[in-house]
């Protein structure tokens, strides 16, 4: 499976997921704080309507995409995805990483958001890890007969005074875990100037069409 494509999505769909509704917080510090401000941020920019293919709707889009920029740290998330290989890129390669990743990740966010999913969020509380803090949540269907119910954690660094994501976890599964372990394989496989060809690739397989 390619790194960018079905778990990649799942995780970033559910992301999307939480810009849609919250319920009130059973504890909330600076970095749940944080969580719950950017999306609410981001749910008022996607209840603003805009015509398909006009200025109006590419000047929305652009500003979802810098709150989401601002939001989510892709740059840290892959240098932790690929931490087994890091030291090991030129400084080009690097760039060129961590620039084919931010893309890729925020046009699958992007495209969760057009799904237009319902649910309810509870943000449960937040604790240390990773040299940061997590900040757990549970996602529950407002369609669903069943209302099944899924965990999702951001995790976040502070970077500038500011709290930003560098990881969800999805029902145990994180995404820097999975972008690693796919990394890990391509590069075992075809070194890492197959892997940014893959990035690539999938650039431009993934781009709109006009």
């Amino acid at each position: 499976m390619s790194p960018f494509s079905r778990r990649a999505l799942f995780v970033l769909t559910a992301l999307a997921m939480l810009v849609l509704g919250a319920q009130p917080a059973r504890a909330e510090g600076a970095a749940t704080a944080s969580v719950r401000k950017a999306n609410q941020t981001l749910s008022d920019l996607l209840r603003k309507k805009a015509a398909p293919g006009s200025a109006e709707e590419k000047a929305l889009t652009q500003e979802v995409t810098n709150k989401l920029s601002s939001f989510l740290d892709v740059d840290e998330l892959g240098r932790r995805a690929l931490k087994d290989h890091w030291s090991k890129l030129s400084d080009g390669q690097k760039k060129e990483f961590s620039k084919l990743l931010r893309e890729l990740v925020e046009a699958n966010y992007l495209k969760a958001l057009r799904s237009q999913l319902e649910y309810e969020v509870t943000y449960v509380g937040e604790a240390p890890k990773d040299s940061g803090v997590s900040v757990a949540t549970e996602v529950r269907s407002k369609k669903s007969a069943r209302k099944q119910t899924m965990s999702i954690d951001y995790v976040l660094h502070q970077s500038a005074s500011a709290w930003r994501v560098f990881d969800l976890v999805t029902d145990g599964v994180g995404l820097v875990e999975n972008y690693r372990s796919q990394f890990n394989k391509i590069i075992a496989k075809e070194g890492v100037t197959g892997l940014l060809d893959r990035m690539r690739k999938k650039k431009v397989a993934s781009a709109p069409t006009t």
